[in-house]
């Protein structure tokens, strides 16, 4: 059987299908397209200018890996003036961070770019193992949620950095717009969908280049293009309440790939329902546009270990990449796919009309923490609020004795080494 030719270039064999509209493309073709997207992104929603420093939040995981490699790439290419660094938090996991993190160590040599990493223990004086250990497995994505917005921030205001980029693609977002809708919250909802977010406590906005990108094509781009990153999902991710929003996405995707494209544009139209007073307490311009504040670290979803930074859709992705092994240990092998039926790609979909909202939504008042300055709803922020509670249950007293300290201290244990020990007489 004849091999079936990329549907753009035309001279080419196909190698991939695109997950998002199952057009058929070789390598070379896929890996432009997909550089072009995100490039058609970052233009039409201005998200940087020329000289900007960016910080990559870097979790060494598949979508932090193709994102610092496609703003490189697209960097060079375009000529955006982009001053590139990678920032990586450490939340205190063994097993799971601190391999990543060897990972983002080599990124950082592959990119040439300079690596800060900040971690839980030195900003919280709590590590996520000791967390989990506290409260346990169920919660702790909440509380891993709240503090890594937090340590992105006081990283990249370290660095005098004012723009952070995050690896979250558009199963994330569909994720967290079904989460949303499934809490009923839609003033949450309308700040989770924009491309862009800023903290008015922090002066630092973040953006989510990677916003339209499927999941799948992301690895699809990473396999081919050859990139080093790490996959082995968070231990501590199955129990959060992101995963029954991931697994219905995935399920609807199945029945109709683009699924996930309506679901994040539904969002979107949505929010436009939400009233600005509501949906965006306190907010600012930037490059003329409205930029949507977040409040307590809830843009970004509270899935915390960066839900696309190298975590599993429950073996799904890593099935996946081992299916993506197996074919490139067979290319001599000729392998034809073909459709059954039609696909409609609904990537376009017409702007919901203005109506108003019966019920009044409660407006928030945006102040700065009282106890770390940062911005919240609260007089108390909601991270400050989770250290009092894990505080309070943490052993009060603790002895720490150095040897230096032992050395220069008339310990009693010292005091009874000059004394000798007379055994008395057995008394009948």
């Amino acid at each position: 059987m004849p091999s079936t030719p990329c549907a753009l270039c035309h001279t080419s064999r196909a190698l991939i299908i695109r997950p998002k509209n199952h057009q058929k493309l070789c390598k070379t073709c896929f890996l432009h397209l997909f550089e072009t997207e995100i490039h058609n992104t970052i233009t039409s929603n201005s998200l940087f200018h020329p000289g900007e420093r960016i910080a990559i939040g870097a979790s060494g995981g598949k979508d932090s890996t193709v994102l610092a490699s496609v703003l490189k790439t697209l960097n060079e290419r375009h000529n955006y003036g982009l001053d590139l660094h990678l920032l990586s938090i450490d939340e205190g996991i063994k097993g799971y961070r601190d391999d990543s993190l060897e990972t983002v160590k080599r990124n950082a040599i592959q990119y040439s770019m300079p690596l800060s990493i900040v971690g839980y223990d030195e900003l919280y004086g709590w590590t996520m193992d000791q967390v989990v250990s506290q409260i346990g497995k169920k919660g702790n994505c909440t509380y891993c949620g709240v503090f890594r917005r937090q340590a992105l921030d006081r990283g990249a205001a370290r660095l005098g950095i004012k723009h952070v980029v995050t690896g979250h693609n558009a199963d994330d977002v569909a994720e967290t717009v079904m989460m949303n809708l499934l809490r009923g919250d839609l003033p949450r909802l309308s700040r989770a969908t924009s491309i862009v977010t800023a903290s008015s406590a922090s002066d630092i906005k973040r953006s989510k280049p990677l916003k339209y990108a499927y999941e799948k094509e992301i690895v699809l781009y990473a396999h081919h293009k050859g990139l080093d990153y790490f996959s082995t999902e968070c231990i501590y991710s199955p129990e959060a309440f992101r995963g029954s929003a991931r697994t219905l996405i995935k399920n609807l995707e199945k029945v109709r790939p683009s699924a996930i494209l309506d679901v994040v544009r539904s969002g979107e139209d949505m929010a436009k329902l939400v009233p600005s007073e509501v949906s965006n307490p306190g907010g600012s311009l930037a490059n003329g546009k409205d930029v949507v504040v977040a409040v307590d670290g809830e843009a970004d979803g509270e899935g915390g270990c960066g839900s696309s930074n190298g975590r599993a859709s429950g073996g799904e992705m890593a099935a996946m990449e081992q299916q993506l092994r197996d074919e490139e240990a067979a290319k001599g092998k000729e392998t034809d796919f073909t459709l059954q039926g039609q696909r409609h790609d609904r990537s376009k979909n017409t702007p919901a009309q203005a109506v108003r909202m019966s019920k009044k939504l409660p407006k928030q008042q945006l102040q700065k923490c009282v106890q770390c300055g940062y911005l919240s709803s609260q007089s108390v922020c909601k991270a400050c609020m989770l250290l009092e509670g894990l505080n309070k249950n943490r052993p009060k007293t603790e002895i720490r004795v150095s040897v230096e300290e032992e050395e220069n201290s008339p310990t009693l244990t010292r005091r009874m080494e000059g004394m000798t020990v007379t055994p008395s007489s057995n008394v009948t």
